[in-house]
């Protein structure tokens, strides 16, 4: 999508450009795979508009080249809290997207080459070299999705690949850049949709009707969620927060409450199994009725876990609410994290606590 812009209001000859670039870039593998196709595809379109003539827009048209390297120096702001607070912010949201993108890169490769790769020292090493360029006026970087694709289908598979890419461009940049200026833009569209079909993954709409609808929602809401804002960040923060909902509504649901009375009719004993926490906890305290005309009530919770603030809550009122009707009640077989949260946060235990249900 982000490429439809450089379709809109160009002359008709950029659409004849772009198909033959997209033919060399498909049909040129079919001869030989020496030379990557999107690089043949690049030149063969630089020549035929520079020698013809063809008045297409070009790399130079797109901005002011550099013509120079960058000089090292320290930022000229003062080091304050407020600079602090200014930065922070933006930092750490650029920050956040960066990774998100290198670990979606990483993980695009992955399944390319079927390789694994370190995740944690690619965000490290991307984070040194972010501070590096910093320093030398530099904007920060992180792994880009359509070069690493580019790279892996051109034949690239070690550190060499990507020192040369670098390496090779900043040639471009600063010595080869007359040479860069007249590359036609319609070429380096022709490159990105490649890489877009390369990227997407054509089978997984087939499994939009097979996989659970939760997952399908996520899938479709992150991608209409980046799609729409062009903020990856975004996207990533509504597919976690519906994978979160459906996950606690799932979890909640695999949670159970069953009871037996003694033969003398004197004795009403829940057992209580799965996870409860907020989700879950209104389900557990109605499954408990402390109203019915028993001597004692067994509460045993050796076989569920309490999570969180709501779970401790529900116990509260069941427990206090059976004391209100006289029932004597007995938790038994909290484990170790659950009788830790029940020590520091339950309240039936201290004095005043059935007034305090009122």
């Amino acid at each position: 999508l982000a490429q439809l812009p450089q379709l809109i209001g160009v002359p008709t000859i950029t659409y004849g450009l772009i198909a033959l670039g997209l033919l060399i870039i498909y049909g040129f593998p079919r001869l030989t795979r020496a030379v990557p196709s999107p690089l043949v595809a690049i030149i063969v379109l630089t020549v035929i508009t520079a020698v013809t003539g063809i008045h297409v827009r070009t790399v130079a048209d797109l901005g002011q080249l550099p013509s120079a390297l960058p000089s090292f120096g320290l930022p000229q702001v003062p080091f304050t809290l407020h600079t602090l607070s200014v930065i922070a912010p933006v930092a750490l949201t650029l920050a956040a997207v960066g990774l998100l993108e290198t670990l979606l890169t990483a993980q695009i490769v992955d399944d390319m080459t079927d390789t694994p790769s370190g995740k944690s020292r690619e965000c490290i090493g991307q984070g040194i070299a972010n501070m590096v360029s910093a320093v030398f006026g530099g904007m920060g970087g992180c792994a880009m999705i359509g070069q690493s694709v580019i790279n892996v289908t051109s034949g690239g598979r070690g550190r060499l690949s990507t020192l040369i890419a670098g390496a090779f461009l900043l040639v471009l940049l600063v010595v080869l850049q007359n040479l860069l200026a007249i590359v036609p833009v319609a070429a380096l569209t022709a490159v990105m949709i490649m890489v877009s079909i390369n990227t997407f993954s054509w089978k997984s709409l087939g499994r939009l009707r097979s996989n659970p609808w939760q997952s399908s929602v996520v899938m479709l809401a992150t991608v209409v969620t980046v799609v729409a804002t062009g903020d990856l960040s975004k996207g990533v923060l509504v597919g976690v927060i519906l994978s979160g909902v459906f996950f606690a509504g799932k979890v909640s649901r695999l949670s159970r409450v069953t009871s037996t009375l003694s033969a003398d009719g004197t004795l009403r004993t829940y057992r209580v199994e799965g996870q409860i926490f907020f989700a879950s906890a209104g389900t557990f305290a109605d499954s408990i009725d402390v109203t019915e005309p028993v001597d004692r009530i067994v509460i045993d919770v050796s076989a569920a876990h309490f999570w969180d603030i709501s779970a401790i809550a529900a116990l509260d009122r069941v427990v206090m609410k059976a004391r209100r009707y006289q029932r004597p009640v007995e938790v038994l077989g909290l484990n170790e994290a659950s009788a830790t949260m029940v020590e520091r946060f339950a309240i039936h235990k201290r004095e005043g606590a059935v007034a305090s249900l009122h």
